[in-house]
């Protein structure tokens, strides 16, 4: 692979990162999804307008523009699934997943506890 082709796989990944974060941070500030999309076409347009720029000079300038707008509206208190590590039910299903014996749990240990 040459240094232009990793160069260009590189950069796409990192700006569709930054795009997905821009996304994910405006789902946690926009309740109603009618104003979300609103303002998801508003990010894909800033995101196009600058789609054909190739001087990497003016690239690093408008993706420390971005990094810095991204950092500057996030949200304090970002939404986190309720399954997923910190989330509201994180917590509860850890302990019941260890405080619940298994059905088999007897069985398992050779019949040793009487359930």
């Amino acid at each position: 692979m040459s240094t232009q082709a990793a160069f260009r796989s590189a950069h796409r990944s990192y700006v569709q990162s930054l795009y997905r974060r821009k996304l994910k941070n405006m789902r946690d500030w926009c309740i109603d999804l009618d104003l979300w999309r609103a303002k998801a076409m508003q990010i894909r347009a800033d995101f196009e307008a600058n789609r054909n720029v190739h001087d990497p000079r003016l690239l690093a300038r408008i993706l420390a523009k971005a990094e810095a707008d991204l950092a500057e509206k996030k949200h304090p208190d970002p939404y986190i699934p309720p399954g997923a590590p910190d989330g509201t039910t994180w917590y509860v299903v850890a302990s019941i997943s260890w405080s619940v014996p298994h059905r088999n749990f007897s069985a398992l240990l050779g019949n040793a506890i009487s359930l």
